[in-house]
């Protein structure tokens, strides 16, 4: 079957548009699709799935939603498909089949979606790199020596690469907005309770975690998310409903708003230059387009807040790796499971319920002032990561602490962790890479990654833009606005 050459020129709704109007048939755009991970998947390790037979048979019909006919890819986290194992990144669910189609994916296909391939992430989403040992490290097209982020790395890469105009993703500690900005893509992280997790979870990592989705233009995530927004049976908590659809926001002129900015990372310490010279770019452009900004922030124990936040995310951890054996049918087991999830998931075990309890509610009392800053502004903005995109192996564990790792699972020790101070150290060196991202899982309001800026190596840096609690709207609507101002549709690593 002919393939289509114009693929790269249209984003999501605008493919749905040729093949609603009998331009081009879903059939062709899946072919293309097709070849394009065939074609380009190998040198970057995206796509550890493919569902091509099924891609397919759903082109035949594509159906009548917003995206009728478009190719789509997965996350292999959380998002299930009928009959397609999802292996959450690691050994112990290489071979799980689930037997039905998540809430969220069920959306993606009544909107006309079509997957066409499940994609690389880290064990259970726990990194902000995507280098899983059961599937191997996904690279960035615009260097494949360097990281595409995490956890969502594998559909960045694919975007980027322009395999498929938009791909899903989920959030706990910035797992959309960090790869959207090391691959130069959209990527909005809705507020918390937007969309759904059922029917296999309520809420997940305590409510830090949001589902959407990276793409290459803002519309198609303003019409993603209208399509798949609100609540599913049984859900603990719902966001309350925008007053009129995202997309409608999109071309929407923002008005004047209220803009704080910040270099100063919450966690951890140090900002690359050429991310800070990008939020000075950005400072200057946002004054450029009439906004009232001004230097300030929510204040943050960077060293408290780190600490309660490695508290829930290592008793997640364990969580995860007993619901896995359950899955599984067997013990839990070090042998299951990278040295790093298994040992976040001893320290998640030595913990008493108490400290998991004191953790969430200080996390939760942090959420509240972040919440009264808020008052003050429309919108916070800081760089989305505290540096360009790392090289490949830069943030995986040292083989000191491999070695160390090694002996705490050998003892079944997860106090010993605690006992010889060496959490902090570790857990430092990727949240010092991700300093302002995780603190808006926490607080659930909506943030979402521009890609306002590459830098001399020609890496993509992203900003951060924060809204206030359910307030998607005002993001989108500045969103468009840079779109128009500075736009980056047309901007593709070479070779892609």
């Amino acid at each position: 079957m002919a393939g289509f050459a114009d693929f790269d020129r249209f984003d999501g709704l605008g493919l749905a548009e040729l093949v609603r109007t009998g331009r081009v048939s879903a059939a062709t755009l899946v072919e293309e699709a097709i070849h394009r991970v065939e074609d380009r998947n190998p040198a970057l390790n995206a796509v550890i799935r493919p569902m091509f037979d099924t891609a397919r048979a759903a082109a035949v019909t594509p159906g009548l939603g917003p995206f009728a006919g478009v190719p789509f890819l997965l996350k292999d986290l959380v998002a299930t498909c009928t009959g397609i194992p999802t292996s959450c990144g690691g050994r112990a669910l290489r071979d799980f089949v689930p037997r039905h189609d998540s809430e969220l994916v069920r959306r993606h296909r009544a909107a006309g979606l079509i997957p066409i391939g499940k994609t690389n992430t880290p064990e259970f989403g726990l990194t902000p790199y995507t280098e899983p040992e059961a599937f191997g490290a996904t690279r960035n097209p615009w260097n494949p020596a360097h990281t595409p982020g995490g956890s969502s790395g594998g559909s960045a890469a694919a975007v980027a690469a322009r395999m498929v105009p938009m791909a899903h993703g989920g959030d706990g500690g910035g797992s959309i907005r960090i790869p959207a900005s090391c691959c130069g893509l959209f990527g909005l992280k809705p507020t918390r309770g937007r969309t759904p997790n059922g029917p296999d979870f309520g809420e997940l990592w305590h409510g830090f975690v949001s589902q959407h989705a990276l793409t290459r233009s803002v519309r198609d995530s303003a019409a993603l998310l209208d399509a798949t927004a609100g609540p599913d049976v049984g859900a603990p908590y719902a966001a309350v409903p925008p007053d009129r659809p995202w997309l409608a926001e999109v071309t929407t002129a923002p008005g004047r708003l209220r803009i704080a900015w910040t270099a100063h990372p919450f966690i951890g310490n140090g900002v690359h230059r050429d991310c800070i010279a990008a939020l000075r770019e950005t400072v200057d452009l946002l004054r450029d387009l009439g906004h009232e900004v001004f230097e300030a922030a929510p204040k943050v124990d960077g060293e408290r807040w780190s600490t309660a936040f490695i508290t829930v995310i290592a008793a997640e951890a364990r969580a995860d790796i007993e619901h896995a054996a359950a899955i599984v049918g067997r013990a839990a087991s070090r042998r299951d499971f990278e040295a790093a999830t298994w040992t976040l998931g001893l320290l998640g075990q030595s913990l008493s319920a108490a400290a998991y309890a004191s953790a969430s509610s200080y996390l939760q009392l942090s959420a509240r002032e972040v919440g009264e800053f808020f008052r003050q502004c429309d919108v916070l903005l800081t760089p989305t990561l505290a540096a360009p995109p790392v090289a490949i192996g830069a943030l995986a564990p040292t083989l000191a602490e491999r070695a160390l790792m090694a002996t705490v699972g050998a003892l079944h020790a997860g106090w010993l962790l605690t006992a010889l101070g060496a959490i902090k150290p570790m857990a430092a060196k990727s949240l010092s890479f991700i300093p302002y991202t995780p603190l808006f899982n926490v607080t659930g309001q909506p943030a979402m990654s521009v890609p306002l800026a590459w830098n001399a190596a020609g890496l993509p840096i992203g900003m951060q833009f924060v809204g206030r609690y359910g307030d998607e709207a005002t993001l989108f609507r500045l969103a468009g606005q840079f779109e128009r101002a500075r736009p980056w549709f047309d901007r593709a690593p070479s070779g892609y």
